[in-house]
């Protein structure tokens, strides 16, 4: 973590590059303030709170995103926020802790009364009466490298691997439901020597739980991110019954193949029912759907601090089916050949809790794929392109799929195991500028070309990018490109058998040394191969086609992308939402890890929204959060009146008038799905502020 001073005030960047920056008054350095560290204590926040950074000084105003940010009374506890108004919030005279939840935490310790405000929901204010003590923390999100630990290459060195991942976890209360709970567990090594840490050893402590199943990855790869939540030792016995050991008893489980869907269900159970009991904990934000743990008749007080086994058998005690479709769909299925070499990613999946199913898949009608009616209307000259055999995956539950098999699927994210293990590369750059490279090596993409960049540019300030524009490489000057550190490389052009079409041949991917490209986006015929092979030499995860693209698909394709890259949202939902404005949306697709993410939002979390007129001249709006790697989390929209949140993967809505559309409007800086096509807010607001 990195904090620097600047003319606005304090930057603090982490090593993913995420940034916050704080507005200061009068800011002013000193040697001692109101202690943060003994607040956080003194509130029992400090599992997971601890800052990175600390800094000590004197100021009469801060100014921070408009983001959620609570503020505790270090004396007793309670808590006070600005609900989704715009203030001011008057906080009365005493010790206090103001948290602001963002890509990089910050908590501000200060003593005496404040007076917090969103002026046009623009930004936080945070005010003091005159110059006062403070200390200012910032925290970090990214995990660093975890301890590893050696398993021998057999099922039953698989199920100790299993039950060493729960050592992540940095509490058994409820509250590991919170992605910040639930940290980075041990990765997984096979060898012949037995080795696991005495450290992972006392983090996994003595587990009330078991897990039994019979010696077969088939049962292990599914109820790994089970056994990981719920703290469980995982056992394989010659003909067991698959089931689950518990203070409470036993718990069986089907065999395959309707163990798959078991596990899941449950872990959906006991995952969603932590996220209402932790609200009596002191992290409680209100949800919204809490109002479940009295209709099942759940005692949340004594189940919050109770073990993780404790809280299985309790849950499954209740009619969890009959307030099930009051939670959020499942954010994220990973489809998965249970191969050992696919084991040691388990260790880098599986804190972000997805189901993981094993893959399967039929071929695909050539009816499912492409209407061959299209043919004359693509590109000019689209050369020999390397074709790609697809198939139709069998997707398990979930928003956002991932497919860590053979062969090449539709509908799913296609990564390999390089992928996660590259992501560790790029954490070594805090407080360098993000790096973006636009190349135009097709003349006639010149309108992408110039609206991508200005897409990149209206974020340049706020995050920090440095902006290359290159035209026409030759191969060896895209080689350099793709070999020298960049965060996203944009490629707008061809591609064909040989490679990336440049000014004077073709750039094979194979021929690369390596990739120090984080990021990609091959928006060219038919350049899956290449993307593939980019992640195999070092990227993370990169945006691609399967077939020819029309030109001006390819544009409308490229531009959205661009823009809802560089606003947080992950490589997956980026281009998901961007191939749904065109016809041929399937030609386009996601290698490597597609939950990874580049650039951070302010609001942490992008949002989808939905508008709607109405017949009586207002508007139904619904707004949805949620994101495929970080589940848990909550939100509190915009439009709302009341103090409620709700778990990220909600959709909440609400109805409208013409001058709160406006405002709504102004204060976004998301896409808008309106009248049958996606509009960004700024051009909507124009638009229909008119009216």
């Amino acid at each position: 973590m990195k904090v620097e001073t600047t003319e606005e005030g304090l930057r603090a960047v982490d090593a993913a590059k995420n940034t916050l920056t704080v507005g200061t008054d009068g800011w002013r350095p000193i040697g001692t303030a109101p202690s943060l560290d003994a607040g956080l204590r003194e509130l029992g926040l400090t599992n997971a709170s601890t800052p990175n950074v600390v800094l000590s000084g004197t100021v009469e105003r801060l100014e921070f995103p408009p983001v959620y940010a609570p503020v505790w009374d270090v004396d007793t506890g309670g808590l006070v926020d600005m609900g989704s108004g715009t203030g001011p919030l008057s906080v009365p005279d005493g010790a206090h802790v103001l948290h602001v939840e963002s890509r990089v935490d910050a908590y501000v310790r200060f003593d005496g009364p404040a007076t917090l405000e969103k002026p046009n929901y623009e930004r936080l204010h945070v005010r003091f009466p005159a110059e006062t003590a403070v200390s200012i923390g910032f925290k970090t999100t990214v995990q660093g490298d975890a301890e590893s630990v050696t398993v021998p290459r057999t099922v039953a060195g698989v199920a100790e691997a299993l039950s060493t991942l729960p050592a992540g976890h940095r509490t058994a209360t409820a509250d590991r439901s919170f992605p910040t709970m639930r940290g980075r567990p041990p990765r997984i090594e096979f060898g012949e020597r037995r080795s696991v840490p005495e450290s992972v050893r006392e983090k996994c402590g003595d587990p009330d739980c078991r897990i039994v199943v019979p010696p077969d990855l088939n049962y292990l790869f599914p109820v790994a991110p089970l056994a990981h939540y719920v703290g469980a030792r995982v056992a394989v016995e010659a003909g067991a019954d698959p089931r689950i050991e518990t203070p409470g008893g036993e718990h069986p489980l089907p065999p395959f193949p309707a163990f798959e869907s078991a596990v899941g269900s449950l872990l959906e159970r006991v995952f969603y029912l932590d996220c209402v009991v932790r609200d009596a904990g002191p992290y409680g934000s209100g949800l919204a759907v809490a109002s479940v743990v009295d209709e099942l008749g759940l005692d949340a007080d004594r189940l919050y601090a109770a073990s993780p086994a404790e809280r299985l058998d309790a849950y499954t005690e209740v009619p969890f089916e009959t307030v099930a479709d009051r939670f959020p769909e499942w954010h994220l299925s990973m489809a998965i050949d249970p191969r050992y070499e696919h084991v040691p990613t388990l260790s880098h999946l599986i804190a972000n809790v997805p189901h993981v199913t094993t893959a399967s898949a039929t071929a695909l009608a050539e009816t499912e794929w492409l209407d061959n009616s299209l043919d004359d209307f693509y590109r000019a000259d689209p050369g020999d392109i390397a074709s790609v055999e697809l198939v139709q995956p069998d997707l398990g539950p979930g928003r956002t799929h991932g497919w860590l098999a053979d062969g090449v699927p539709i509908d799913a994210f296609k990564t390999i195991p390089e992928a996660y293990e590259h992501r560790a590369r790029y954490l070594d750059a805090a407080g360098e500028p993000t790096s973006v490279v636009a190349i135009l090596n097709d003349g006639d993409m010149r309108e992408e070309h110039a609206e991508v960049a200005d897409h990149y540019r209206e974020r340049a300030e706020a995050l920090e990018l440095d902006i290359t524009l290159e035209e026409h490489l030759t191969v060896d000057e895209l080689a350099t490109v793709f070999e020298s550190r960049n965060d996203f490389v944009h490629y707008i052009g061809h591609c064909e058998r040989e490679g990336l079409r440049c000014a004077d041949g073709y750039l094979s991917a194979s021929s690369l040394t390596e990739s120090n490209a984080q990021t990609f986006f091959l928006n060219a015929c038919g350049s899956y191969h290449e993307g593939i092979e980019l992640i195999r030499k070092g990227s993370v995860a990169g945006g691609v086609t399967f077939n020819e693209v029309l030109d001006s698909q390819a544009a409308t394709v490229g531009t959205m992308f661009a823009r809802l890259m560089v606003n947080g949202y992950c490589i997956e939902r980026a281009l998901d939402k961007s191939r749904r404005r065109i016809m041929t949306g399937k030609d386009y697709a996601v290698v490597g890890d597609g939950t990874h993410v580049l650039t951070q939002s302010e609001d942490v979390i992008g949002a989808d929204i939905t508008l709607e007129d109405r017949d009586d001249g207002r508007y139904d709006v619904t707004i949805f959060m949620g994101c495929p790697w970080s589940t848990g989390g909550f939100f509190r929209p915009y439009l709302q009146e009341s103090d409620e949140t709700h778990l990220l993967g909600e959709s909440v809505e609400f109805t409208i008038d013409h001058a709160q559309l406006v405002d709504f409007l102004a204060y976004a800086d998301n896409p808008v799905l309106y009248d049958g096509d996606l509009h960004w807010s700024d051009a909507l607001k124009t638009t229909l502020g008119q009216a």
